[in-house]
């Protein structure tokens, strides 16, 4: 993800922090310089929030080490300030699985308030919001950091899309029912409760109502890429591989690129060295190389070298979910170590549009 910086790797894992985090630190010096509090005081409230960072990381290592044990690999997991992001390489499709992956991360959640519930007086409700309200010091540092962890917990087990809890509600209709009736059922429900998180907001809270909205559109993107996902079925990448396609030559510079982008329709192109593709490029990659380099630079400079390469028989699902995930517009398609063709996402989004026109909806 842009603006991320790497802290390291974790069993392959790459673990990267958004800059934006920096800004929550920066605010919570300055809000508790604001009202009074001392160094001390100061310096508790930021390690309380690295405290909250961890739980964060944590969590989200829960869910790739479980998408591990069924051979699914983890991109990389960033930390943001609304939460953390895990990228596995795909979302298992048993329900079993997908169940054990989902529920991995509240679950790490949980363990840790049970941990940390073991050396703490738990007060009532009442005292619980006094302890939040009224500044993170040494005496409530670790009942603040179970009711954290206990919040995080109930959060992400909401039924709804697309936090955690609309993957586990998923996964339990998927031993019933279809995948994408399954996540279609689930979506639904979560988008009620979020209608419900919305009418609360107006009255109380309005943050409510920023989460009622993104569970509304996360649930509905979830019921568009399971139907995509189903819609594509049966389908291998040779079915639809490019056989035609737009080349620039490593050698070029990015003045040709501009010329070819505003020749035509085509958005990714495939870069070739002699008749070899060693790279992709993108209207996207283009516009950034010319802003920061201008029209002269190298083609091979500016190209995404880490292209995705497809088998010709692998199922178009896989490799749809694959270009998502690694955010390649183009896949190089090969046959046998054989160069054959080229699939890009625009394609397959045609061919999910020409099903649909063909009555193939669900």
């Amino acid at each position: 993800m842009k603006g991320s910086f790497k802290l390291g790797n974790i069993k392959g894992i790459g673990i990267f922090i958004h800059w934006s985090f920096s800004l929550i630190i920066a605010y919570i010096i300055y809000s508790n310089y604001r009202t009074g509090h001392n160094a001390e005081q100061i310096l508790w409230s930021v390690i309380f929030i690295l405290s909250i960072f961890m739980t964060v990381f944590l969590h989200e290592l829960g869910h790739a080490l479980a998408a591990k044990k069924y051979n699914i690999k983890t991109k990389d997991i960033t930390i943001l300030p609304i939460g953390g992001l895990a990228r596995l390489e795909r979302i298992p499709e048993k329900p079993s699985e997908e169940l054990v992956v989902a529920i991995a991360g509240p679950l790490v959640n949980i363990t840790l308030a049970i941990i940390t519930g073991l050396f703490i007086t738990i007060p009532d409700l009442k005292e619980l919001t006094v302890q939040l309200t009224g500044g993170v010091n040494p005496s409530n540092f670790f009942l603040n950091f179970f009711i954290v962890n206990i919040w995080l917990a109930i959060f992400n087990l909401v039924p709804a899309f697309p936090m955690d809890g609309g993957r586990v509600l998923r996964a339990i209709l998927s031993m019933k029912f279809e995948r994408h009736v399954a996540t279609k059922v689930a979506a639904r429900i979560g988008q009620l409760l979020a209608i419900g998180f919305i009418f609360i907001g107006f009255n109380s809270n309005p943050f409510l109502i920023f989460i009622g909205l993104f569970i509304i559109l996360g649930a509905q993107a979830e019921v568009e890429m399971t139907k995509a996902g189903f819609m594509l079925k049966g389908i291998f990448v040779k079915d639809i591989v490019m056989k035609q396609y737009e080349t620039i030559n490593a050698n070029d510079i990015v003045e040709t690129a501009v010329k070819q982008l505003l020749n035509g329709q085509c958005k990714n192109f495939l870069v070739i060295s002699g008749e070899h593709p060693i790279g992709s490029l993108s209207r996207d990659e283009i516009i950034e190389a010319l802003s920061n380099n201008g029209n002269k630079s190298s083609i091979s400079a500016v190209m995404n070298k880490n292209t995705l390469q497809l088998n010709i028989k692998e199922p178009i699902e896989v490799a749809y979910q694959k270009m998502l995930t690694n955010k390649n517009g183009l896949a190089t398609v090969y046959d046998n170590q054989q160069f054959v063709g080229v699939l890009d996402v625009e394609n397959i989004l045609e061919f999910i549009m020409i099903k649909n026109a063909q009555g193939n909806n669900i």
